[in-house]
């Protein structure tokens, strides 16, 4: 259907096809994707577009803020070696059905395109001579975020539309390009796991429809099969379980039951036994275990004797204990709290993640108060998903991490990311067969986990790749997170039979079916084609929503038990909560029709709760959900009788006795032998970096450091770390990078405990530790090594190591009936075990993976040690270099004649380092790993540029050994003597910004440029080149405008929209500066939920004196375009109406900061004062020019006091905030700005840490026109900034160098009280 005006233009275009030679719908016949005598009957074309009920749009960003389509260019120029290109241009289709005229009207510039920066197409585009065409669409049933948020948004503009809309992106290339080529163009573009080509004719209609399912089959005569004939359905099956699984279910079902079973049965015993839900890898019996000979074998028999000794005693007189790589890994657990060492470990029935319960003081404002916290960790793989389809697999491995805390009602506030990846700097052309390209792997992983990260509101506090070409066989995603919660608000109890059990979140799909069972098969080129399905869609803001719903104090006592949806889907996050239960699937709320019951009972679609409550609490319950705009719905009843009984369509399709269930299939069994690693060029005694030892034996030191520096493994990572948001929630304690030129990487994430209300000291501490190298040389060593670097890392950033408990990650090549296949995690578990005594430290938690092969590929053997810590604030220490003069020490880490670190001395040395941190000696440290010394002064040195003369005794050789284990530290020059331990003096650190060996001298200016270069063109920090300087003159005023409404205590009103995160950070700046707030959710469930919504929110601002739009991601900043959710509904004449009243008769004050200042920027508020809205030559915020979220500490130079908000701020004085955006980029025309400055407008400016202003991206982070980081309304009433200023506290960004706190909400409350 097209407009009145079109019609006539496709009339008149019709008349004259016959005599136009096709010139005005040239190009079309280049697309390729329809016969192209279809092209050539014009007339058909237009009359079907004019018959069509779905309307056609096409969306493109003006050319200067085409960063999308600008990078591709380059990436097909760079990457994929195409020179012909000579242009890319990139728009976003949207077909829409079934909205009224007017409505599409508003919502083609309200929510489809926004005009100062995009051009619409409506039906169609041109296409040059020289132009292809090619679009891309999600799989049917995948989940696409960019409609779901349109649909969303339309809904705003009038709650009763029901539109259908579908999304699409078309890239039109031109140039002279091959067939070829341009099929190296598409293949770039689409993953065939989730996207798939779609061509350019508009559908007839938008409407599915689906076929009813069939009934669940039966697999008759599946009791009595044998032979070739089981063995054939096995196969034909394609299942995760062995042969003999299904061979213990016939067994089950002939005696036991006696009927054949469904097939939703056999589905769900499958995921419910599968490797990633039962472990069973790591549950199969080892039996005569071998040992090879060699050098080390006296160690790791030794420690497997230990570990026989230990399971004596803790298993004495039981025979129903086997030896399996399970019982391995939590034996030093078993033997360490059978001590009593491990009294803080709290012990539940729930296994949702590691918690241990810390007490803590806080204070409410009338003196200390003890409390008794849980403390939870977890860490999670995607290695699989994340290898098929790196955004979707990256972005639900941290959502998965996050919803096991979350299941036990921890509150999720920090996360480290730890990856593996092959070298992504190598050509496509070095592609395998049946795989993404590396460069495209580690990117979309990025993207996807630091997505769903920045839009849940979750700091990342670390991230590291690892580069080693092991993970060409199949990627490491590895997210690990800290929650904590009050222990009162935690109720642990057993289900009972009528307990009800609510489904609470997001709906079902086919996306994730099979994820379970799909990351423990085998994988090879043929089955990746087949496996697209498997990988799960999150889905962020949903997941916000139960984060602040369990945050509630009423709510989480209202909840017994609880479990997500993670593998498996309802058939085992609700099958786990209870021996007896029946499941009504028909209740399952569906993303659309059409799903059978396998597919409801095994989906393991994203950010679901499984939530049993009492029967008289289930209506409480479901309000509750409902306030949070959460869809909840009773789907299951506890029962007396052990059994799993799953109903659809009022019939049983699942009926299967607990006692099966949970003999997790068949007992497995296994010979192991062990291979002993080699005591020639062992790991341990090389230098890591061949390049370095190649410089060294000729002599060269200066090339040595330099190559050091270049090295995958050392080089930096800023452009991949800075994608991540590390400052929300305002609790972050090191950012990471530190210094004033924010260069020095931290090792260790610190987070202050995330409390609500009061003030605490506390803070926990995470770190990592593994390296591949040391690990494919000797897995035991490895695990020793990598327990030894994260224990490390925690005491170099000022933890007690005697307090960390660790969690493990086991990622390993795939087990085969080889007894020699298992020598690789069996020796890991066996050097974690004997670590784990050796310090006396348990861990109590871990994960495994146990299918890194691909073909006859395989990972490398790993163990990543987690090492978990809580300290006081005052604690930290923070790595960068302080002062010239003071001395650079290292302790070396001292090992025995196997190369195991001596546990007693290590122990020792850890102590004293601590005692020197605790009294103020040691003032900056970091621990060193395999790469030496030198690769940790370096990295101490970046962040303030400070410089290094290292000790005329340290041999250049020293410098570069591995130091793992080891610590540097800077100490005062009159305190080394203090040191009661055994250290090496490493050099002095000096003014100038050299590093000083002798008679060589490397400047930092050299050494940066080669640390830096090596993954730019993978992760790159900069969009654009330009560093001009910007002369813009201060702005003051003596009038600035009074209140005349006074209030003592002013009323903030924060609205809560799908996907805002910072509620909660601007809530606490607001009350700490002494106004009331009031926060309250847009729910949108229905049409009569958005009208009540309207109601709510205009009475609330009626009440207010201030409207606070917090940042967050609006639906994912989609569609295409930030704080579209909160634009579209102010919009609304009510809430309109109430915001013109706040303004104008009651003095009211408007701040935006973030995705709130984009929405004040799209309503108009900023720069008019009032809700105008936008045209073509509006100011706007857009893409940043580098196109990538961009998270660091900004300065910004406040260069005017014309705003309320800004009064207690000095102007011209510089402040640093966190940043974090991907949509930051202020941009106007000359007139514009000119009016903005001219009025004092222009708030506050991007500057260096020295108040200089520039287009250097270094610091006008974004690529602001003139550095414009924040501007007012007319009367400086309306105030927004993309910094966030509300993200500050007592020792949070203790590493970055600056005044932090610009006193905006307490020049907000000043106004009104004055």
């Amino acid at each position: 259907m097209v407009t009145v005006q079109q019609k006539a233009e496709l009339l008149q275009i019709m008349g004259n096809i016959g005599n136009s030679n096709g010139n005005n719908l040239r190009g079309e016949n280049r697309i390729g994707l329809l016969p192209l005598n279809y092209y050539n009957d014009k007339r058909h074309k237009w009359r079907k577009m004019m018959d069509s009920s779905v309307k056609r749009i096409f969306v493109e960003k003006k050319v200067p803020f085409a960063v999308k389509a600008k990078e591709l260019k380059t990436e097909i120029e760079s990457y994929l070696g195409i020179s012909s290109v000579t242009a890319v241009r990139e728009f976003i289709r949207y077909d829409v059905e079934n909205i009224s005229e007017d409505i599409f009207e508003t919502a083609c510039t309200k929510v489809f395109s926004e005009p100062p920066v995009d051009i619409l197409y409506h039906e169609t585009i041109d296409i040059p001579e020289d132009g292809r065409v090619f679009s891309v669409e999600y799989l049917p049933g995948q989940f696409d975020q960019r409609a779901d948020s349109a649909l969303q948004c339309v809904q705003f503009l009038k709650e009763d539309e029901n539109p259908i809309i579908k999304t699409a992106i078309t890239y039109l290339i031109q140039g002279n390009v091959t067939a070829d080529e341009f099929e190296k163009i598409k293949s770039y573009c689409i993953n065939p796991v989730d996207s798939r080509e779609i061509d350019m004719e508009k559908p007839d209609t938008l409407v599915t429809k689906f076929e009813e399912p069939a009934d669940v089959e039966i697999l008759d005569g599946f009791r009595e099969m044998g032979g070739s004939e089981f063995k054939a359905l096995y196969r034909f099956l394609g299942l995760a379980m062995t042969l003999k699984d299904l061979e213990h279910i016939q067994n089950y079902f002939r005696e036991e039951e006696k009927r054949d079973p469904s097939m939703t049965e056999i589905r769900v015993l499958d995921t419910y036994w599968s490797d990633h839900c039962r472990h069973t890898t790591f549950s199969t019996e080892l039996k005569d275990i071998e040992f090879e000979d060699g050098y080390y074998r006296t160690p790791m028999e030794t420690t497997y004797q230990s570990y026989l000794d230990t399971r004596e005693e803790i298993f004495e007189g039981r025979e129903d204990k086997f030896i399996c790589l399970m019982d391995l890994a939590l034996m030093a657990m078993r033997k360490l709290r059978a001590e009593g060492k491990l009294e803080d470990m709290e012990v539940s029935d729930e296994i949702n993640a590691c918690s241990i319960v810390v007490p803590i003081e806080m204070d409410y404002g009338n003196g200390p108060v003890k409390e008794e916290w849980l403390v939870f960790f977890k860490n999670e793989t995607h290695n699989h998903p994340t290898e098929i389809e790196p955004f979707g697999g990256a972005a639900t491995c941290l959502g998965g991490a996050i919803r096991d805390p979350l299941s036990g009602r921890g509150y999720v506030y920090q996360a480290m990311r730890i990856t593996g990846a092959a070298d992504p700097t190598v050509s496509v052309a070095d592609t395998l067969r049946g795989k993404l390209s590396q460069k495209k792997l580690v990117r979309g992983a990025a993207a996807g986990y630091s997505s769903y990260g920045n839009q849940i509101g979750l700091a990342t506090g670390y991230v590291k790749e690892i580069y080693h070409p092991g993970y060409v066989a199949k990627r490491m995603e590895i997210g690990a997170v800290m929650g904590a919660a009050p222990r009162k608000n935690v109720i642990r109890e057993n289900s009972e039979p009528d307990d009800v059990i609510i489904l609470l979140g997001g709906r079902t799909g086919r996306d994730g079916c099979g994820g379970a069972t799909g990351s423990s098969k085998v994988h090879t080129e043929t089955s990746i084609e087949t496996c697209g399905a498997e990988v799960q869609k999150g889905n962020a803001p949903t997941e916000r929503k139960i984060q602040r719903m369990f945050r509630r104090e009423e709510v989480s006592k209202l909840i017994k038990k609880c479990n997500d949806f993670g593998a498996g889907g309802v058939s085992v996050a609700i099958g786990e909560l209870a021996p007896g239960l029946v499941v009504d699937l028909d209740k399952v709320p569906k993303k659309y029709a059409g799903l059978n019951g396998t597919e409801l009972a095994i989906s393991e679609s994203q950010e679901r709760m499984a939530v049993v409550v009492d029967p008289a609490n289930t209506e409480e319950f479901l309000a509750y959900a409902l306030e949070e705009n959460l869809e909840a719905v009773a789907v299951a009843v506890v029962t007396k009788e052990p059994r799993l009984v799953l109903k659809w369509r009022g019939k049983e399709i699942v009926n299967i006795s607990r006692a099966f269930l949970d003999t997790n299939g068949a007992h497995q069994e296994t010979t192991v032998k062990v291979d002993i690693p080699s005591a020639k060029g062992k790991a341990v005694d090389r230098i890591a970096v061949e390049k370095v030892e190649e410089a060294l034996k000729e002599g060269d030191v200066k090339a040595a450091w330099l190559a050091l520096l270049a090295d995958l493994n050392v080089c930096s990572q800023k452009g991949l770390v800075e994608m991540f948001d590390a400052s929300i929630g305002a609790g972050s304690v090191v950012m990471p990078y530190g210094g004033q030129y924010q260069l020095t990487e931290t090792q260790t994430m610190v987070a202050k405990l995330p409390v609500l209300k009061g003030k605490t000291d506390t803070v926990t501490m995470m770190s990592y530790g593994f390296d591949p190298y040391i690990s494919s040389w000797s897995p035991y060593h490895g695990a020793i090594y990598a327990i030894t670097e994260s224990m490390a890392k925690i005491v170099a950033s000022g933890g007690d190591y005697s307090k960390i408990r660790f969690t493990f990650q086991e990622y390993f090549r795939r087990m085969t009936e080889d007894p020699s296949r298992w020598s690789q995690p069996f020796a890991a578990l066996l050097g974690a075990f004997d670590a784990q005594v050796g310090f006396g430290l348990p861990s109590i938690g871990g994960k495994d993976s146990m299918s890194g092969t691909f073909n006859n590929i395989d990972v490398p053997p790993t163990l990543v040690s987690f090492a978990v810590d809580v300290a006081k604030e005052g604690d930290i220490i923070t790595p960068e270099l302080k002062n010239a003069g003071n001395k650079l020490v290292y302790f070396p880490l001292e090992t025995d004649d196997f190369d195991v670190p001596i546990y007693a001395k290590v122990m020792e040395m850890y102590e004293e380092i601590h005692r020197l941190m605790q009294e103020g000696i040691v003032v900056s440290a970091y621990a060193a790993d395999t790469k030496g010394i030198a690769a940790a002064i370096s990295k101490m040195a970046f962040g303030n540029m400070l410089g290094v003369e290292i000790s005329a005794e340290m041999e250049a050789k020293d410098l570069f050994e591995n130091g793992l284990g080891g610590i540097v530290a800077e100490i005062d020059a009159d305190k080394v003597n203090l040191i009661d331990c055994e250290y090496i003096l490493v050099g002095t650190v000096t003014n100038e910004p050299v590093f000083e060996i002798g008679d060589v001298r490397i400047t930092l200016e050299e050494a940066l440029s080669s640390w830096k270069n090596t993954l730019e063109a993978v992760f790159p920090t900069k969009g654009e080149k330009s560093t001009e300087a910007i002369n813009t003159p201060l702005y003051k005023t003596d009038s600035i405008y009074i209140c005349k409404n006074k209030i003592a205590k002013p009323n903030v009103f924060i609205p809560v929209f799908p996907g805002t995160n910072c509620e909660y950070d601007s809530t606490r700046a607001f009350e700490r500066a002494g106004a009331n707030v009031v926060t309250k959710v847009f729910k949108n469930l229905t049409a009569q939920d958005i009208r009540e919504s309207v109601d709510v929110f205009a009475e609330e601002i009626k009440n207010a004196q201030i409207i606070m739009f917090p940042g967050g991601f609006s639906a994912g900043d989609e569609p295409d375009g930030s704080a579209k959710f909160f634009a579209t509904a102010f919009q609304n004449a009510k809430i309109k109406e109430e915001v013109r009243k706040l303004l104008n008769e009651r003095d009211g004050l408007c701040l935006g900061i973030c995705n709130g200042f984009q929405a004040l920027i799209k309503l108009g508020l900023v720069p008019h004062g009032e809700i105008v809205g936008q045209n073509a030559d509006s100011p706007t915020l857009t893409y940043n020019t580098i196109n990538r979220h961009i998270s660091r500490m900004v300065y910004t130079k406040v260069v005017s006091n014309k705003s309320p908000w800004l009064q207690l701020a000095e102007v011209g004085k510089t402040y640093v905030n966190p940043a974090s955006h991907g949509e930051g980029r202020f941009v106007a025309n000359k007139e514009w700005l000119d009016k903005l400055f001219a009025n004092g407008q222009v708030a506050t400016q991007y500057a260096d840490p020295n108040g200089n202003l520039s287009m250097d991206e270094e610091w006008n982070v974004n690529g602001s026109y003139l550095a414009i980081e924040g501007i007012t309304s007319p009367d400086g009433r309306c105030l927004g900034k993309m910094a966030h200023s509300e993200r500050r506290g007592r020792r949070v960004a203790i590493n970055i160098y600056g005044e932090q706190d610009l006193k905006i909400f307490e020049s907000g409350v000043k106004y009104f009280r004055d």
